[in-house]
Parts: structure tokens; C-alpha cells; sequence
């Protein structure tokens, strides 16, 4: 497996190497996203409290150079700010301090990445619907977002036709793990399908089928993912298990509303997740909402400086989260 370290120095290289061959300088883009929440939270069975949590806060740059006629080096490394905690972790688990470390091509024939990033089941399946801005969007899914040791593939656009596969060193739990998704656009529509095949002992499979669609001010997103699998046993990951998540979200101005409305058996249940985002500058937005689930998945039960959440694992409960978020 490939070290972070050995990883760093590797997107250095890929920098330094265009400047041999290449007219043209490499471009630099240097970026933030600083993004903090104070809420009051009720989980079940545990005491309710109130406090600030990040909201996925992160710095990085993206860098961009021409090897050759139609092929571009590019690479890209973002950190976790941890505003809660004053830490460099993401919010979810301290003990990961890196989101996205990756080097790639892009080429006519497709882009190839190596490192870790979003991977292509996320892109396709679970993006449609994390649209929320606070530290509990996301959450209603079986997938990972982004993975290390990462090999990924995205095709050319082929007539509204798209592909994407992966494959990630050790992904799926002391496993290898394997991506493929298929996308079509038509207007202002996208449908795609996509598998995981994470393996591990209990050979988990997610496959997943997903909807994007604008009109006007209006744009809704909907997933169906389904688990096949050897586990018998109930909680997460059990054979037959599905996720239904439903999404709309509306602009009026600089105000966009938010709803969801889902169903994750065996992380999260039955879950409302309700908001409102008002664009105050481009680059500075606030945020309001309310989360509720009624199984374990997204609260924590106890406040981000008490408790890494993956210790503070709750059985459900209610937030209501305030928060800001500027980004540069």
C-alpha cells in the first residue's frame, strides 16, 4: 500500500515534470471552505446538548499541466479543517486527516486518477441526493465517498453516455474493492446505475440506480440502492437491505429550501432532513436545519469536543443546527 507520504511526493513529481516539456507554466489554484455549525441535539437514549460542530471544512489546491497535445497533468490535495476541535481531522473521524491526495491524466480517451478521491459510485449514485449543508448531509447511503489506493477511470462523454470504474487497494475491509457506474444525460436529466463490490467476509455488493433533474428553479435527485451479501444477521450490511432517499430542493433568489425524505435499513431508518441555504455573497452562505433519524447512523451522542462520533455512536434522535459557511 502506498504511504500518504510517498503519495505527496508523487503529486510534487507530477508537477515538476510537466515544466521539462511543456511551453506552457503549470497552473496553481489555491482554495477554501470554512464551514461551522452550533446545534442542539436530542439523541435517543443519551442526554441532549448543544455546541458547534464543522461542517466539512477544508483547504487545498488543485494544480494543471500540458504534457502533449490532448493530454493535461493534473493533481489535487485538500485537507480537513476541523473548526469544532481546532484539529486537521475531518469531522466524522478524527483519525483521518486528508480528504482528497490524488495525481491524474486527462486525455481524450477518458481521465485516469490514482490516489484517493471521490470515487465514481458516490459521483453517480449518492451525489444526486447530498445536497445539505451541515455535518449531517450525506449520510443516508451504504457507500464510502472517498477512498486511498485509489486506480479510477472516467470515459468521454459518449452522446449523453458516460462510465466510470475504480478499483481500491484493500477498500473493502482487508479486501479489494471494485466500482463500475454507467450514466446517461438528456436535458436536464441524468440516470445512472453503479456497484460496489466492497467483498470482505460477508461479500457485500451495493448496487445502486439514481435520478438527477432541473426545471427551472426546481431540481430533484432519488437513489435506490439494494445489498447483496452472505450477513444474515440484522444491522448494517445485511442481504436485502435497501436505501430510498427522495430530495427537492427549490431557489427562490438567494434562498434555496431544502427537503429529504428517506428510508436506509439498517443506518438510519426512517429519516427527515429539512433546510434552508440563504447565499448572502458568493462566497458567504448561511444554513438552517433539522435532522431526524430513527435508528443509529449521523448523531453522535455526545458533542464534537467530548467524543470522536465514530466512539459516540447514537440510536437516532433530532438536531436542529445553525451554521455559516465561506468559501474562497
Amino acid at each position: 500500500m502506498l504511504s500518504r507520504t510517498i503519495l505527496v511526493a508523487a503529486i510534487a513529481g507530477a508537477l515538476l515534470a510537466p515544466t521539462v516539456v511543456a511551453a506552457d507554466p503549470i497552473e496553481f489554484d489555491f482554495y477554501g471552505s470554512l464551514r461551522l455549525q452550533y446545534e442542539a441535539v436530542d439523541p435517543d437514549g443519551a442526554s441532549s446538548y448543544t455546541g458547534f460542530r464543522d461542517a466539512y471544512s477544508r483547504i487545498g489546491f488543485n494544480a494543471s499541466a500540458p504534457l502533449a497535445d490532448g493530454v493535461d497533468a493534473f493533481a489535487q490535495l485538500e485537507l480537513p479543517l476541523n473548526l469544532a476541535i481546532g484539529e486537521v481531522t475531518i469531522p466524522d473521524d478524527h483519525t483521518e486527516d486528508l480528504r482528497i491526495a490524488r495525481i491524474g491524466l486527462n486525455t481524450d480517451f477518458g481521465t485516469f486518477i490514482y490516489g484517493q478521491d471521490w470515487m465514481p459510485y458516490y459521483n453517480a449514485i449518492t451525489f444526486p441526493i447530498d445536497m445539505f449543508s451541515t455535518y449531517y448531509s450525506g449520510f443516508g447511503t451504504f457507500t464510502a465517498f472517498r477512498m486511498s489506493d485509489s486506480v479510477i477511470y472516467y470515459s468521454p462523454d459518449f452522446n449523453g453516455l458516460s462510465f466510470g470504474a475504480s478499483f481500491s487497494d484493500k477498500g473493502g475491509f482487508d479486501d479489494d474493492r471494485y466500482q463500475l457506474t454507467a450514466s446517461y444525460r438528456f436535458g436536464d436529466t441524468v440516470l445512472s446505475a453503479g456497484l460496489d463490490d466492497v467483498g470482505g467476509a460477508e461479500n457485500w455488493r451495493f448496487y445502486g440506480l439514481s435520478a438527477m433533474h432541473t426545471l427551472g428553479n426546481l431540481y430533484l435527485g432519488a437513489k435506490f440502492e439494494w445489498i447483496d451479501s452472505d450477513q444474515d444477521a440484522a444491522g448494517f450490511g445485511r442481504d436485502g437491505d435497501t436505501a430510498i432517499n427522495v430530495y427537492a430542493g427549490y431557489t427562490m433568489g438567494q434562498n434555496v429550501i431544502k427537503a429529504m425524505v428517506a428510508e436506509v435499513d439498517g443506518f438510519g431508518g426512517t429519516i427527515f432532513h429539512l433546510g434552508i441555504d440563504h447565499n448572502y455573497t458568493d462566497r458567504l452562505t448561511f444554513f438552517a436545519e433539522y435532522y431526524n433519524e430513527d435508528e443509529g447512523a449521523a448523531i453522535p451522542t455526545l458533542k464534537a469536543r467530548d467524543a470522536n462520533p465514530v466512539d459516540a455512536f447514537g440510536e437516532g434522535g433530532d438536531v436542529f443546527a445553525l451554521g455559516a459557511r465561506y468559501s474562497f
